[in-house]
């Protein structure tokens, strides 16, 4: 029900300041402001509330926030009546630094109270400003209503949290353990999903491979209780009541459901990326043959000293096992540059295993250090700016490379699309994505609704992306035109 605190009209802004699991909770804001009676804008001038969404993965994504902040300033002082909210990853670790640098921010809220932003943006309106920040879930967020900006894909958030301990990485401190949502309740949501004219889904996790790993610690030993089917699913139940996760199991549950075309998921850890995984991907027609596996470094004694449970050499033999049984795999990666103690040989190991590994796509970042990790202590092992700028430059050709080489591979292929709309560089063309997450922009001949899948003949081939000319509409959306606001 509404908040009766808040007003029942006018308009709202949310912006994201960070991954893909930060989309999907701004989706799940902006739903839950829906449902209060706000109507969506894209400008902050004629915005009533606005709310900002952190990370606080990259330092960029902190300093996008606290300028924006700063230009915020001046607006609510033209506009007293304008509520100011900061949620996420950011929120929940500098919740005292926000109050100190923008004490005109009226809510701030964490990772844990996703479901408390319009009850506090109510109580803020009556009460002055409100900081509340759950430290740690005891169990996964229910769900939530959904403001979707696509209308035939949708991001679902199967577990919470991180159990490892990278030392570059504040995740575990600002989103807790890791919290898996019941199987069923997945599945279910999935068939309201399509039923709705959803045709693809990504899962989502900060450790998708480790899925299950905590129902299935609860429910092992002893005889099972009721309801362990709707935690751990039909498979696990029937079968030896190990503590494997059930990752691969949910992979094929995903797929069998009717009108699911596509699954994708992200981001698996390399240490946790199981045979059966992989197995899944090679046998269900349903996902697509794209793995987004982060490498970091290509050292060893870097890796260990991210402990990140792995060597290269383990690294590089997953990747060939799994193209090895998924025929034309796309792999892409994340790769820090500049890791304190980084020396010059670690970083030409990291190219070697880079240009080995033929990486179609990678998010390369110059490491900045994080506040409260481990790595942010070895001040006195910090690698220049300058030193790692042009090792970044270095490992960006390489990159590149590979990825073009394997963008011209496709040249004369057949690809199938989903149509996501129009070029925002080119309205004369159209925009779609492929099975192995590439981008491809061909002429728009006739009208396509976004949604709809195509055959796509690949004529050329840039660097991140493809071209390629109409073949044939295999199939029209099934989605309303109206984005719906449901629960998620």
């Amino acid at each position: 029900m509404p908040n009766t605190l808040l007003s029942v009209s006018g308009k709202y802004v949310v912006r994201t300041y960070g991954c893909q699991m930060n989309e999907h909770d701004s989706e799940r804001i902006a739903g839950l402001l829906e449902m209060d009676g706000l109507e969506q804008t894209d400008s902050f001038d004629d915005a009533d509330v606005i709310v900002l969404n952190t990370c606080c993965i990259r330092e960029n994504a902190d300093n996008k926030l606290y300028g924006q902040l700063g230009n915020l300033k001046k607006l609510k002082e033209e506009r007293p009546d304008l509520q100011i909210a900061v949620g996420g990853c950011l929120a929940q670790k500098d919740r005292e630094i926000i109050q100190d640098k923008a004490p005109h921010v009226d809510v701030v809220f964490g990772t844990h109270n996703v479901a408390r932003a319009t009850g506090l943006l109510a109580e803020a309106r009556v009460s002055g400003p409100i900081t509340e920040i759950i430290e740690e879930s005891e169990a996964f967020p229910s769900a939530l209503p959904v403001k979707r900006d696509a209308s035939h894909a949708a991001w679902v958030t199967i577990q919470i949290g991180c159990d490892n301990s990278c030392a570059f990485c504040i995740v575990p401190a600002v989103r807790g353990r890791e919290i898996s949502r019941p199987y069923n309740e997945l599945v279910t949501e999935i068939e309201e999903l399509a039923a709705s004219g959803i045709t693809e889904v990504t899962l989502l996790g900060q450790n998708v491979n480790s899925y299950g790993r905590d129902l299935t610690r609860k429910l092992r030993g002893g005889e099972l209780p009721p309801g362990a089917e709707d935690l751990a699913g039909k498979v696990w139940v029937a079968g030896s009541h190990t503590a494997r996760p059930l990752f691969s199991d949910l992979l094929r549950s995903v797929s069998g459901v009717e009108g699911i075309r596509r699954v994708r998921y992200t981001s698996p850890h390399p240490k946790d990326l199981r045979p059966e995984t992989i197995t899944a991907m090679a046998e269900v027609a349903e996902i697509c043959e794209h793995l987004h596996l982060p490498l970091q470094s290509g050292s060893d004694e870097v890796l260990s000293a991210m402990h990140r449970g792995y060597t290269a050499d383990r690294y590089l033999a997953k990747v060939h096992a799994a193209r090895l049984e998924i025929a034309d795999l796309a792999l892409s990666t994340d790769i820090i540059v500049g890791f304190p103690g980084e020396s010059d040989s670690d970083f030409e190991k990291t190219l070697e295993v880079a240009a080995e590994a033929r990486f179609d796509n990678a998010y390369t970042f110059v490491y900045s250090p994080r506040p409260g990790t481990q790595a942010a202590e070895l001040v006195d092992k910090y690698v220049a700016s300058s030193v790692a700028s042009t090792r970044m430059e270095r490992l960006r050709k390489v990159i590149e490379r590979s990825s073009r080489l394997g963008n011209e591979s496709r040249i004369g292929q057949h690809e199938e699309v989903i149509v996501e709309g129009r070029s925002k560089r080119d309205p004369n063309m159209l925009t779609g994505r492929t099975r192995h997450n590439r981008l491809i922009h061909f002429p728009a001949n006739q009208p396509i609704r976004a949604g709809s899948y195509a055959q796509v003949n690949v004529t050329a081939a840039r660097t991140f992306n493809l071209i390629g000319e109409l073949v044939e509409v295999t199939a029209p959306p099934k989605h309303r035109t109206r984005i719906p606001v449901v629960a998620s």
